[in-house]
């Protein structure tokens, strides 16, 4: 945990915070500070700055608050990524939170298996608590906007128009002549489910403006493949 994120509800006042949750068990138990200590801390969704140990005991902690600096910058790319297994899921969103992703947009695709979107890990608390994982880790405060679009025909042809008017639009495949790398400036990069996106859905991507893009010869998995994205444009 690289940064102590702050909710609203751990505030006394306005510039004190009590925690007793398992941010309070790292505090206690990993970082070890003495009263007085300055530790990194962040509001979740908002500024980043200090938090001075004013109170340590077994159960609580209490930390006086100043957040005089703004969040990372975001990301240049925005993921549109077909819902991979809920094991991988997981990894896919903390990934996404450590490297600043604005916006990521679960897409079914004609490989992703239906029951996926069933998956206990798609309820809100627990989509924040997966991403949280990733914003402790890289010592950022604002987590990815999560969308989720069960229908690849309709995501393609009524809502990426939309998202395509300020940044160009990348579909992964191996067969692209061109590389990701490529890409300039702000872009939605389209990556597949184990296997691929199906010709179809290539050729449908294509109609309305995307590009197709290879990252490499080999053949990644989709975490993989997230981070060798994202990597094109680190921020």
């Amino acid at each position: 945990m690289n940064i102590i994120l702050l909710r609203p509800e751990d505030w006394l006042d306005s510039s004190t915070v009590e925690l007793r949750d398992r941010r309070h068990v790292h505090i206690r138990d990993v970082l070890k500070p003495q009263i007085g200590s300055s530790l990194k801390v962040g509001k979740l969704g908002g500024a980043r700055g200090t938090g001075v140990v004013t109170k340590l005991t077994h159960d609580e902690s209490q930390l006086t608050i100043s957040l005089p600096q703004p969040p990372p910058p975001r990301h240049a790319f925005d993921i549109a990524l077909a819902l991979p297994r809920p094991k991988m899921l997981r990894r896919v969103l903390r990934t996404a939170a450590e490297m600043g992703v604005e916006h990521l947009h679960l897409i079914h695709s004609a490989r992703v298996e239906k029951s996926f979107w069933q998956s206990p890990l798609l309820q809100p608390g627990r989509l924040a608590e997966a991403l949280q994982a990733g914003l402790e880790r890289s010592g950022d405060t604002i987590p990815p906007q999560v969308h989720m679009h069960r229908f690849f025909k309709p995501f393609v042809e009524d809502s990426a128009p939309a998202l395509l008017k300020d940044r160009h639009g990348w579909i992964a495949h191996q067969t692209a002549a061109e590389p990701i790398s490529r890409a300039k400036g702000k872009a939605l990069v389209m990556l597949g489910p184990e296997g691929g996106f199906v010709p179809f859905e290539l050729e449908l991507a294509e109609s309305i403006g995307f590009t197709g893009g290879h990252l490499g010869s080999r053949t990644l998995s989709v975490d993989t493949a997230l981070a060798a994205a994202l990597s094109q444009a680190l921020t």
